[in-house]
């Protein structure tokens, strides 16, 4: 019996600056770069969390009291789902014939959200999940996801989970998408945030959950310029707390890197993905398979999406003294 055709995926992860000038200059960085992937290859592509238009980084290194003015211009700028930034990546998504995988700051009426958006290669958005619980200081700029979006999704190139940032320190939610079989995880971190610190642990967190879900992960983290640091932070003191923490990164099921991961400037991590990893890993270890003991644990998911009303059933209309039946002795 044939041996079935070996699969592999060629996939990267974006470390890239935002552009914090405009309203679509950011968007415009994110065609290109699908563009330029799409010449060397690549068949999925990840780009940073909340990347379009950019990540909230003033409000790490800014007090609440002060934070108005830039909470009010991300809104301004911020993109609603669906619209014209998807309609554009969705194109270029097609063109290339590539799944985007790529995180924004979504616009729904008066709130925000941490949104994570998969394009597939022939350019339907197949997920849209935003992040269940902002992290920190974040709270102060997003509203809380749910848990509609908590799963795995079949693409052109396998199935595909993603989380954002400390996400991954939730193992319910990275068991939601072992338990969806995922095959290629998505991660994306803000990146040029908390320190080198920050790098050291991201590292530890996506090989754990490469080699606990058996699966690759491709890890996005974004980057900034030396300028764009100084114009958010202009005290030097504390311009620290905007450095570091970058490392893009692509890992196997056995959790090992694929390529270099890319901690200092901008550039693409790129890496071919051979899914006969998969089973080798799974044969071995398959924590939501035979490893799994579901009668002595097991996980709860509520799906539904959060809604702020919901309906209530029509009273039954109440019954007239004159049209209560009579019974049948007295007819």
């Amino acid at each position: 019996m044939a041996l079935p055709k070996k699969k592999t995926v060629r996939a990267a992860a974006a470390q890239i600056a935002p552009d914090l000038d405009s309203e679509g200059g950011t968007l415009a960085r994110v065609l290109e770069t699908v563009h330029e992937a799409g010449c060397r290859g690549v068949e999925l592509i990840v780009f940073p969390e909340t990347f379009v238009p950019y990540y909230p980084y003033f409000s790490f290194v800014q007090p609440p009291a002060r934070q108005g003015a830039d909470h009010l211009l991300l809104m301004q700028r911020a993109p609603t789902v669906p619209g014209p930034m998807t309609e554009a990546v969705a194109a270029a998504a097609r063109q290339a014939g590539m799944v985007v995988v790529l995180g924004v700051n979504e616009r729904d009426h008066g709130s925000l959200y941490n949104t994570q958006l998969v394009f597939d290669a022939d350019g339907r958005l197949v997920l849209k999940r935003r992040k269940i619980t902002p992290t920190y200081h974040e709270r102060m700029v997003w509203g809380q996801g749910d848990g509609s979006g908590l799963k795995a999704v079949d693409t052109a190139v396998g199935r595909v989970g993603a989380l954002a940032c400390w996400e991954h320190y939730n193992p319910l939610a990275r068991y939601a998408l072992m338990a969806d079989h995922e095959q290629i995880h998505c991660a994306q971190f803000p990146g040029s945030l908390v320190g080198p610190i920050f790098a050291e642990q991201m590292g530890v967190t996506i090989r754990h959950h490469a080699l606990e879900s058996g699966c690759f992960v491709v890890n996005a983290t974004g980057w900034l310029h030396d300028e764009q640091v100084r114009r958010l932070m202009p005290d030097e003191a504390l311009q620290g707390a905007l450095r570091g923490g970058c490392h893009s990164a692509i890992v196997s099921p056995e959790g090992k890197y694929l390529a270099e991961p890319l901690t200092e400037g901008e550039g693409l991590v790129v890496a071919d993905l051979d899914l006969a990893l998969i089973d080798k890993r799974k044969r071995m270890m398959d924590s939501v398979g035979h490893y799994a003991r579901p009668e002595l644990l097991s996980l709860a998911i509520r799906r539904d999406a959060a809604s702020t009303t919901r309906p209530l059933a029509a009273p039954e209309p109440a019954l007239l003294s004159d049209d209560i039946p009579l019974p049948p002795e007295a007819a």
